[in-house]
């Protein structure tokens, strides 16, 4: 089992910043890559970036030039740092644990509590 806990959601105004921490523990041996994803009211949860373990970073056209995820591998972290945020980004912000192969990332059934982002126009 791998455990996820996220922080710093919080509300904001567009064109602000806000970082995203997410600590993993547990069985962490078959996990090569983390992810971001979100989810607004009313709509699917899409991916919005992922890392691999050595630090290869895709992320949603979206959000691209905006976010920039990056990891601790020593504390096991993964950070979302969220920069000129629009209205539009509003949403739950989940952690995922996963694996990369090539350039596809295959999510697990491993999620956080998910932590609260509003985007104030």
């Amino acid at each position: 089992q791998v455990q996820l806990v996220e922080s710093g959601g919080g509300l904001v105004q567009a064109g602000g910043s806000l970082r995203l921490s997410c600590a993993a523990s547990g069985s962490l041996a078959s996990i090569n890559a983390m992810g971001w994803y979100r989810q607004a009211p009313g709509k699917q949860r899409e991916l919005v970036a992922t890392i691999t373990s050595g630090g290869r970073t895709n992320y949603a056209g979206s959000v691209k030039g905006r976010f920039t995820i990056s990891r601790d591998n020593a504390k096991n972290t993964v950070y979302l740092q969220m920069n000129s945020l629009k209205p539009e980004d509003t949403a739950v912000y989940y952690c995922n644990a996963g694996q990369s192969r090539g350039a596809t990332y295959y999510g697990y059934d491993y999620w956080g509590q998910g932590t609260q982002v509003t985007v104030s126009s």
